[in-house]
């Protein structure tokens, strides 16, 4: 798969990384050069956007939720410098909402996190009228639907009741759901 990725990246092979997740970025960046891109980091928006201003690369993965704002004002500043970009947009929070807004300011995917490197370059490397294929690992429906507890959770500031009321679900149950680990 490698080496088929390699042929297609053309001859930018620029690559923006932007994430506030140290160890995640490191890990994706020598990923991401074993593929053949070449790979320049942004840890916050800021740093993000001042890359894509500078130097605008060919392609892009781009955290949608940083310490420092939201992801998609880098994929804005990347759009408005190289409209041509390929465009990828992570998150640990998938939503509907978020996902189409992302795709309609310009990014060309959307992917949840954990996504892997062969998933994000075929994501980046997909034709425009072709979807990437399937993930070899998708998340399991207990994984979605505890990440989407945990997200309702932290939006609600950890308040168990006001979570339960907003999942329509008892808040004995949530609570022993909150207890648990994650399911792989």
């Amino acid at each position: 798969m490698a080496q088929s990725a390699l042929q297609e990246i053309g001859p930018d092979n620029s690559l923006l990384l932007v994430d506030d997740d140290e160890p995640f970025l490191r890990r994706l960046a020598k990923a991401m050069e074993k593929r053949g891109f070449s790979v320049e980091t942004a840890p916050s928006v800021a740093a993000g956007k001042a890359i894509a201003t500078a130097r605008p690369p060919a392609y892009a993965v781009v955290d949608l939720r940083l310490e420092d704002g939201n992801g998609l004002d880098v994929v804005e500043t990347l759009r408005e410098k190289r409209p041509d970009a390929r465009i990828v947009v992570l998150t640990g929070y998938g939503a509907i909402a978020t996902a189409v807004a992302a795709v309609k300011i310009g990014a060309t995917d959307y992917l949840s996190k954990p996504a892997d490197a062969t998933d994000i370059t075929n994501a980046l490397l997909a034709k425009e009228d072709e979807l990437p294929p399937p993930p070899e690992n998708p998340m399991s429906a207990d994984r979605v639907r505890w990440e989407h507890i945990q997200r309702v959770y932290e939006l609600c500031d950890r308040n168990v009741s006001e979570t339960a009321r907003r999942l329509n679900m008892h808040r004995r149950t949530l609570q022993r759901i909150l207890a648990k680990r994650s399911p792989r």
